[in-house]
């Protein structure tokens, strides 16, 4: 499965342009980066408020301060664009929850209570994300069952768990890149990824507990 993030040699290209001044190198800087923000950004909604607040707005609002705080960026590019990207949007993330969950919160958990108690899949479409044209009608169906179970599963997860996962497996990103966002050594990411597919292989029945 390739990256949810596009070729890095082409952001490098367009990235070069936009700090000569290349006013349609900035666009479509942000625009070849838009659809994979929304799949980052719906992975990570929470999902009583989803319904609430689109994803695409806050794509928007994410594109809008990446456009503003550009320079500031290619002066001093301590992450790979990708990454600075993606930081911004947890940052929007974030403080979206902090104040929509604040301002809406009694109606909020009153809808909950009343949501169907199977899992709610709308808020990430890995289906059509993962959708692979040479596979069979059968082979398809088999995969979009394991993608529901895989979702509901991770819903199960810590936080920090549940992250590392999306991460490797959701946006295809390397152990280095996860090091770089947690802040910590590869070794330390690989050990966290490798402690979170046990937790999710317990939670699928695929492994016995150990405690």
């Amino acid at each position: 499965m390739t990256s949810l993030w596009p070729d890095s040699d082409e952001t490098q290209q367009l990235l070069r342009q936009a700090q000569a001044g290349g006013a349609d190198a900035v666009n479509q800087l942000m625009e070849r980066h838009r659809e994979s923000l929304r799949h980052m950004i719906q992975a990570r909604m929470d999902r009583a408020v989803a319904g609430r607040i689109d994803a695409s707005d806050i794509v928007q609002d994410v594109l809008l301060e990446a456009s503003q705080r550009l320079n500031e960026y290619v002066r001093d590019p301590r992450l790979p664009f990708q990454l600075w990207l993606r930081h911004l949007a947890k940052d929007r993330l974030v403080d979206m929850h902090r104040r929509h969950r604040l301002a809406q919160r009694r109606s909020v958990d009153r809808e909950q209570s009343l949501a169907a108690t199977g899992p709610d899949l709308s808020s990430v479409n890995l289906a059509g994300l993962l959708a692979d044209r040479e596979l069979t009608p059968a082979a398809a169906t088999l995969r979009r069952e394991f993608e529901r179970r895989f979702l509901a599963a991770l819903d199960q997860l810590e936080e920090e768990d549940r992250e590392i996962l999306l991460m490797r497996h959701y946006e295809q990103l390397s152990n280095s890149e996860v090091a770089e966002i947690l802040g910590v050594s590869q070794p330390a990411a690989g050990m966290r990824h490798l402690r979170a597919l046990r937790r999710l292989r317990q939670v699928l029945g695929e492994e016995p507990s150990s405690g």
